[in-house]
């Protein structure tokens, strides 16, 4: 083989040895690059879930009618007076006041309080010429942005009580009038606490 055969081909392996180690410079900084993640765009983390409060419930929000029955997880009978008497009352509740309402012509009853801290429902029967029928008995009891609404068929209105609270009140029957007051965070017991009434003729 002549001498400028041999530097020839030397010379070709040579830029073959180079080629192929430019080659495998090139695959190995490609992997390299690929296996660290550049360049791909990463997948956008979903946003935190954002859980939004449910509207609060107004007070004031009383059906249009107290239905005829209470829910059947009744504590008891409790009574407020002669002949008049709930059996429904929210747990935790203890009786603090009551008794025969103060005379008035034409006026008899009796009323309770039953409370526990900040929390209390006060119930008051009323009998005679002030309950004579619906629009001489609705006169009588105070209740502030009035609503019109039934207890167990009978008309009755439902509010504020100017002292705080929530009240309803309605007529029982001829010569029978009644209403319960509760406390702001118990409103959501003043419709079974209305259907709950017991009073026989």
């Amino acid at each position: 083989m002549a001498p400028d055969e041999l530097v020839a081909g030397t010379g070709g392996g040579r830029r073959a040895a180079l080629a192929l180690a430019a080659l495998a410079v090139t695959v190995l900084t490609i992997y390299a690059i690929f296996s660290s993640g550049f360049g791909r765009v990463a997948p956008s983390a979903a946003p935190p879930a954002i859980s939004t409060p449910a509207p609060p419930v107004p007070t004031e929000a009383v059906p249009d009618a107290v239905p005829d029955a209470v829910p059947d997880t009744v504590p008891g009978i409790t009574v407020v007076a002669d002949n008049f008497w709930l059996t429904y009352l929210p747990s935790g509740l203890t009786r603090t006041g009551g008794g025969a309402i103060a005379p008035e012509p034409g006026v008899e009853g009796g009323w309770a309080r039953y409370a526990s801290g900040a929390a209390f429902v006060e119930v008051q029967v009323e009998r005679g010429t002030v309950a004579a029928d619906w629009e001489t008995y609705r006169e009588r009891v105070s209740v502030a942005k009035p609503r019109k609404t039934t207890v167990r068929g009978r008309p009755a209105l439902v509010g504020r009580h100017p002292g705080g609270g929530m009240v309803i009140a309605w007529l029982e029957r001829t010569g029978t009038g009644a209403w319960i007051r509760v406390s702001d965070g118990l409103a959501h017991a003043l419709v079974p606490l209305a259907a709950s009434v017991r009073s026989p003729g």
